[in-house]
């Protein structure tokens, strides 16, 4: 398909560029070269096949932390932060407790998604006294240490996971339509409908404390955005309509929650190989029994012409044995049958291949320490 189009740029140009050439001989040329591109397309020596890798977290937690307290400082406490809280939830449209609720759904989340991964000990919410916060949208100065080191003494844990930012950004837009509305006895009658709709932005900002190295392992911010819509017969009716969105904006927070939850969970991904389906008739074979699943028994043709007297073919074995070794996770043994196949054989595509491998085992490193209990 992409050589598809630029052949049509190309044609257009052509034609304009040489108007007294014949429509005909222009199309004939055309199909040519695109039944040259599909022919070469049809016979490509190599295929894809996807394997799913994990990948390692963005945030490693030491080993030696098993219990987690989540604490919450969110609350504005001092008399001043009230003051500025509170007219920030008026600009914003914020109900009374969305913040409040919010906040307690995003601990109930990174807590709940947490315990589900198994790797700590123990997970639980905490409510120490006294904790500041600024409010708003913005990170406050993190705790002092000697604070990070009371509440996980009191309390037997090794970090703390600290929600340090919780806010709801409201933005209200109108819209006034003509309508017909049906007025008993009279019938339709021109009127107005107004259309409120609403954008909320919910934003979290997270901590991680490990008071032993006294490091902060993580920081890190996200937001989310709804939207939603009323209508109504005038403008204060619209709005009204989508002022109870705050089991809404609690299940987005509570998400939020287990989405921060993940950062330190390693997660799978889809990766593509290309792998060689031509140069013998057991390469074609091969190609076939890989199609259906088979891979071992692939694997044991591809093996045959590794001892191939062609060079190219042997190359292309030793690289689809390197293949099968990562299918069956044997990274060592991938790495060794791709050296193989670009040092003796000069298979470029091989020395590519050796490179994705490596930075696999490091990452495949990486993530048997993220999850060693």
């Amino acid at each position: 398909i992409p050589a598809g189009t630029i052949i049509i740029r190309r044609k257009r140009r052509f034609i304009g560029s040489t108007s007294n050439q014949p429509i005909s001989d222009i199309m004939h040329k055309v199909t040519l070269i695109l039944l040259a591109a599909i022919t070469l397309s049809s016979c490509s020596s190599t295929q894809l096949v996807y394997l799913s890798v994990k990948e390692p977290a963005p945030v490693s937690i030491p080993s030696y932390i098993k219990n987690i307290g989540v604490i919450n400082r969110t609350q504005p406490t001092s008399t001043s932060n009230k003051i500025i809280d509170k007219i920030d939830r008026a600009l914003s449209l914020e109900g009374k407790n969305l913040d409040k609720d919010g906040a307690a759904a995003s601990i109930e989340g990174l807590t709940t998604e947490l315990e589900k991964d198994g790797k700590f000990n123990e997970v639980k919410a905490l409510d120490p006294p006294g904790l500041k916060t600024v409010g708003l949208d913005v990170f406050p100065a993190s705790l002092s240490w000697d604070e990070v080191a009371r509440i996980c003494s009191e309390n037997k844990m090794d970090a703390l996971f600290a929600l340090e930012v919780f806010d709801t950004d409201s933005k209200l837009s109108y819209a006034a339509n003509p309508v017909n509305i049906n007025v008993p006895v009279v019938g339709n009658v021109p009127g107005i409908e107004h259309q409120a709709n609403m954008l909320t932005i919910v934003k979290t900002g997270w901590r991680i404390y490990d008071p032993s190295g006294k490091n902060i392992l993580d920081e890190y911010a996200m937001s989310r955005q709804l939207s939603f819509s009323g209508k109504g017969i005038n403008p204060v009716a619209a709005a009204s309509a989508i002022m109870n969105r705050n089991e809404a904006v609690k299940e987005v927070a509570n998400q939020a929650g287990q989405a921060y939850a993940m950062r330190i969970i390693p997660f799978w991904i889809r990766v593509n190989r290309d792998y060689y389906v031509r140069g013998t008739n057991n390469f074609v074979i091969a190609k076939r029994k890989a199609q259906t699943g088979n891979w071992d028994e692939a694997g044991k043709l591809w093996e045959k012409e590794t001892s191939s007297s062609d060079r190219k073919v042997a190359g292309r074995a030793c690289y689809n044995m390197a293949i099968i070794s990562e299918i069956n996770g044997n990274l060592d043994a991938a790495i060794k049958w791709a050296q193989r196949s670009y040092e003796n054989y000069n298979n470029k595509l091989a020395l590519h291949y050796v490179n994705i491998l490596k930075n696999r085992q490091i990452k495949d490193d990486i993530v048997q320490n993220q999850t060693a209990q």
